[in-house]
């Protein structure tokens, strides 16, 4: 089994969101990143990142949000041209796993029209709930018209405790992160937003951005143990990390 980091595009954002004492005129650039995961019965997609549109045309595509979280990519920094460079095309991918459904993390599905796309069940309630645009929820990026396949507890994606995906509730009633058991390089945690930055496990402390501080704070905590134990946490948007990993062809097994 291998596993490649995608770019899914990058943003900039106030650094107040996400580190404790920042003034609001400070910012922070955000990398947004998918993860390929080749598993001997498939080949799976841990979220798609950002529409190659939101590129080229962010008030179009995200309205207000892109004011919060503003591109600042360029289309083929996007998964579909990501994977393109690895002669993969969007039907080449058998299942796509939503760790939650903002628009950064799955502006892509709507290409993986063949993809069975996983996501939590309390995560698909919020997004069709009354006013969820405003909790950034944006119906063209997750309501795709081959809908969801969904799950309420821990699942093992393929019954071999290879690709387990954990609930971590905080960031979003949804938020799952992915646990990926490779044979070499060992057990990687895809953590998505329930630790945007690595700081935030080292603090305890979420970001400002979150549903629920509490269950985030349990999540932070869940995922500190596991890094403790040496297994690789990854950081939905922690720029130093992501300049660190392997990426694109470069690949973990």
């Amino acid at each position: 089994m291998k596993v490649h980091f995608l770019s899914g595009g990058r943003l900039r954002m106030r650094r107040s969101i996400y580190v404790t004492g920042a003034s609001r005129e400070e910012t922070i650039e955000l990398p947004v990143h998918a993860t390929l995961i080749r598993h001997p019965q498939g080949n799976v997609l841990f979220d798609s990142g950002c529409s190659p549109e939101a590129a080229t045309d962010p008030d179009g595509r995200w309205g207000g949000l892109a004011k919060v979280m503003t591109p600042i990519f360029s289309p083929d920094q996007t998964v579909i041209i990501e994977l393109k460079r690895l002669s993969l095309s969007p039907d080449d991918i058998d299942i796509v796993i939503c760790s939650h459904l903002h628009p950064d993390h799955c502006g892509c599905n709507e290409h993986f029209r063949r993809a069975t796309i996983f996501c939590h069940a309390a995560e698909v309630e919020a997004a069709r709930a009354t006013g969820a645009e405003q909790q950034g929820y944006l119906s063209r990026e997750w309501n795709q018209p081959g809908g969801f396949r969904t799950f309420d507890n821990e699942h093992d994606l393929f019954g071999d405790e290879r690709i387990v995906l954990v609930p971590m509730p905080g960031h979003t009633p949804g938020l799952t992160v992915a646990r990926v058991a490779l044979d070499r390089d060992g057990v990687f945690v895809l953590a998505s937003d329930a630790a945007p930055l690595q700081a935030n496990i080292d603090q305890g402390i979420p970001p400002k951005n979150t549903w629920n501080m509490d269950l985030a704070a349990a999540a932070l905590a869940q995922l500190k143990g596991f890094r403790e134990r040496g297994e690789t946490v990854i950081s939905a948007h922690d720029d130093e990390q992501w300049r660190q990993l392997r990426k694109g062809s470069e690949f973990y097994e």
